[in-house]
């Protein structure tokens, strides 16, 4: 296994492979409805934009087995070095190492761009993805009580925070 920087020609559709069976079959996204290919082109653009990193995790054969990125937190310039995360494993390889491959490369890019916070909305129930983010330093900063609905129940939203030395010398601004 391998971590790559994705592009939209070679892995959008991957992505939204594993992004839609992660919304049809659990509560990592609070979302419905799975997306469409045409919804990837946005969410590429949006990433490139603005520097986000799209990492992938892919075996020899090039296929993807997950991914990772992390975006906008707030658009207030104060939060400027704070970025909400995500990581994502096909359902076949979770359990394996691919999520915290992809995290400890997620965190050194976070480091690289001068981000001080890295923050992930969680759902309260989802222990192996908490377990992971305690595994890496992050800490519970708080949950939001009944903050989704899925699945005819109601869903809290547990956030996690890893702090980091950077940047040496942040500024207003």
């Amino acid at each position: 296994m391998r971590v790559i920087d994705c592009t939209p020609g070679a892995h959008a559709a991957s992505i939204l492979d594993i992004l839609n069976e992660a919304i049809l079959n659990s509560t990592a996204l609070y979302d419905y409805q799975p997306r469409t290919l045409a919804s990837m082109a946005g969410w590429f653009e949006s990433k490139l934009a603005r520097r986000f990193p799209v990492l992938g995790a892919v075996a020899e054969d090039g296929t993807l087995l997950g991914f990772a990125s992390y975006g906008t937190f707030r658009e207030r310039p104060a939060y400027k070095y704070t970025v909400e995360h995500s990581v994502y494993v096909h359902p076949e390889r979770r359990g394996s190492g691919v999520g915290r491959v992809l995290m400890q490369q997620l965190i050194e890019r976070a480091r690289q761009q001068d981000y001080h916070a890295l923050i992930g909305g969680i759902d309260a129930s989802n222990a192996a993805s908490i377990a992971l983010h305690r595994s890496l330093g992050f800490e519970h900063c708080g949950t939001i009580r009944e903050a989704g609905f899925k699945f005819g129940r109601w869903l809290d939203l547990a956030f996690y925070q890893l702090l980091l030395e950077t940047p040496r010398q942040p500024l207003d601004g």
